[in-house]
């Protein structure tokens, strides 16, 4: 373990606060969370004692409250450890037993946590490849929910509606020149991003016929999608779950040849705690089947860019979901 993922893990643990049993408001790592009751009285989970984590980026924080509120109300006594500081606290505190369930995304999975480089474009093919060598690690990936938080290239209102461009390839009906896309640095110059995508869809950058290199402009993320907006460029790196693009009026392209790496969002557990309380599955699958790109939209949105706390975000979906109350 290098000396960040044991900083990481230690400042996680010094985060939690206090354990929660349904029924009243707490405080966690992330702030504090709303609990519900359970809709049916009922109490599957009585007894169990969970402790959940996330990532500190806002869809992942999102998740995790969703699954600590309605594990809460199911009877279980959970320990919230949402909003792990530092890109790979989460994961050790899952993979070392300080934590038991977190949400995962099947590309990241793939790419960081299992060292491949090959791209399964299928959603549910690379979520069994997933599932399949994560029980080695001891971590069971439950059934993805329908939502796939990855990259794409979006457009906005007018320009979608004028040129009529509903997929990546259709860019390639444009003269070179038109072609021009707003990215961050990172994508513009990482081994699968960019560059190979263009060469994907039979547009290489810099080649005659393809994409100028006057055309590709560069700048941080989170003003590719305002850029977009503006018609400072015709196409812009986005992530399909961003709130932003719903309040935005941007309009994402279809990836008609299978570029991007899917990731789709997962709940992973600890396999030795699925054993122990198989209810949990079921129970969080009712989370995983209500979610879609669009729903993850306008809960980001409410986050990132209507001011609101995460767990509320998550508590008032949940109720109206039907899920507590």
């Amino acid at each position: 373990m290098t000396a960040r993922w044991r900083a990481g893990v230690a400042t996680l643990a010094a985060t939690v606060m206090l354990t929660v049993t349904g029924g009243c408001g707490l405080h966690s790592s992330s702030g504090a969370f709303v609990s519900g009751q359970s809709v049916d009285g009922r109490h599957p989970l009585a007894g169990a004692s969970i402790v959940v984590t996330s990532k500190s980026f806002t869809e992942g924080v999102i998740l995790g409250k969703m699954t600590v509120t309605l594990l809460a109300a199911e009877g279980a006594k959970v320990t919230d450890m949402t909003n792990a500081p530092g890109s790979m606290s989460a994961r050790q505190a899952q993979t070392s037993g300080h934590a038991d369930i977190q949400w995962e995304y099947t590309g990241t999975g793939w790419v960081s946590y299992l060292g491949q480089s090959s791209v399964i474009s299928d959603p549910h093919e690379l979520w069994q490849q997933v599932h399949d060598r994560e029980l080695r690690n001891g971590l069971t990936w439950l059934p993805p929910a329908n939502f796939n938080d990855t990259y794409a290239f979006a457009m906005n209102d007018a320009q979608y509606k004028r040129t009529g461009i509903r997929t990546m390839s259709d860019i390639r009906k444009l003269p070179p020149a038109q072609r021009t896309f707003c990215v961050d640095a990172e994508f513009a110059s990482r081994p699968d991003g960019l560059g190979p995508m263009l060469v994907k869809y039979s547009m290489p950058l810099g080649a005659p016929g393809g994409v100028p290199r006057t055309a590709i402009t560069t700048m941080d993320q989170g003003i590719v999608y305002t850029a977009t907006a503006k018609g400072t460029c015709l196409f812009g790196e986005v992530y399909t779950t961003d709130g932003r693009i719903k309040n935005l009026n941007l309009h994402v392209l279809q990836d008609d040849r299978h570029y991007f790496l899917p990731y789709s969002g997962t709940p992973v557990i600890r396999t030795v705690v699925l054993q122990r309380y198989p209810q949990i599955g079921p129970i969080v699958d009712e989370i995983s089947k209500r979610l879609s790109d669009s729903v993850m939209q306008e809960l980001n949105g409410r986050v990132d860019i209507d001011g609101e706390d995460p767990a509320t975000v998550a508590a008032d979906w949940l109720r109206s979901q039907h899920l507590i109350r």
